[in-house]
């Protein structure tokens, strides 16, 4: 017997508003994440690098839940135009946002590994970083909520703030680990965190590119803004 047109648009609609909600739910725990993370680092409080850790398993299952609904809707709707980008953005979108908890986890464990050490240094440049990296992660996370093109746009252009941060940052390390050898280890955890903290900004710029062509249906043409590449340069005796 043929299905009912009505009810089968009905079930696509209800499993587009389900992917909704998954990609809401897992943004929401990735975005607290991040925060608690950046909070762990500069409080040094292992308990709430703990949770953040814990954590990471619920981005898991809810990244399996969207894959799994994914490939049903596909197998089943054969979405095309607006539905199918918003189908596949999905997929990408949740992709994302698991590395980024990943990375928020990775901060975490490596504030707990800080503790151990009576830090000289200030850690305002990294909380700075943290701050903003949160700021676009939010935007974001609200951007998809609500299909807005503009504020992916703006998070994509804003990613730059946070390449120079990362590349002052850098530099600033190194010259600690030059000037005395006891700071190479708790330094080189920095340099993971202000990395990791770099990534998660440029998966929210991922985030960004989707939803641009999620909603538009065309691609950010422009060359991505990146800082500069200091950081990578090679250090040749005498120079």
């Amino acid at each position: 017997m043929a299905q009912d047109p009505q009810h089968v648009l009905r079930t696509f609609d209800q499993e587009l508003a389900r992917l909704r909600d998954l990609i809401s739910e897992m943004g929401g725990i990735v975005e607290d994440q991040v925060a608690t993370a950046a909070h762990a680092l500069l409080d040094r409080d292992t308990a709430a690098a703990a949770r953040v850790i814990e954590e990471d398993k619920r981005v898991d299952a809810l990244e399996h839940e969207v894959e799994q609904l994914v490939i049903r809707t596909l197998a089943l709707r054969q979405p095309m135009a607006g539905d199918l980008r918003q189908v596949v953005s999905a997929l990408k979108i949740t992709g994302d946002l698991e590395r980024i908890g990943d990375y928020a986890a990775n901060v975490a464990k490596r504030s707990v590994v800080l503790t151990q050490f009576s830090l000289p240094y200030s850690l305002a440049g990294l909380g700075h970083m943290a701050r903003l990296v949160q700021e676009n992660l939010k935007t974001i996370i609200d951007a998809v909520g609500e299909g807005d093109a503009e504020k992916a746009s703006q998070v994509w252009r804003s990613d730059l703030a946070i390449d120079d941060i990362y590349n002052g940052l850098f530099r600033e390390l190194i010259t600690y680990m030059m000037e005395d050898p006891r700071n190479i280890t708790p330094c080189t955890h920095l340099l993971f965190i202000a990395k990791n903290l770099e990534r998660i900004g440029d998966h929210a710029t991922n985030i960004a590119e989707t939803l641009h062509y999620e909603v538009t249906g065309s691609a950010l043409t422009e060359t991505r803004p990146k800082g500069d590449t200091s950081a990578y340069a090679v250090v040749r005796p005498g120079a």
